[in-house]
């Protein structure tokens, strides 16, 4: 059977390869990000562990440590808010960015 991409040995093109506008120039490199997540200190400050945090919020504790060890890429906007809601806190006391 032929495949529809010979190119890729039979694998569909990656979603970076489908992106418009965006060259290999402008891809982000691994763990270039400038963004440091500050959970255990929200976590400390609101005397919250992780287990209750993971209890009060659905999210598991591994998403959770990861975050809290910055090992993240990304979060969405609901997880982030489940967070907030659960520790008090705005998205601005739980990241920073660095220059």
């Amino acid at each position: 059977m032929r495949s529809r991409w010979p190119q890729h040995s039979g694998k569909a093109p990656s979603s970076r390869n489908r992106r418009k506008g965006l060259s290999e120039a402008h891809e982000p490199t691994a763990g270039a990000h400038r963004i440091e997540c500050h959970l255990d200190e929200v976590l400390n400050r609101e005397r919250v562990t992780l287990t209750e945090l993971s209890a009060r919020t659905g999210i598991t504790m591994a998403n959770l440590s990861i975050l809290k060890n910055n090992r993240a890429k990304a979060i969405r906007f609901t997880t982030l808010t489940f967070i907030c809601d659960a520790l008090n806190a705005t998205p601005q006391e739980l990241f920073s960015i660095h220059p």
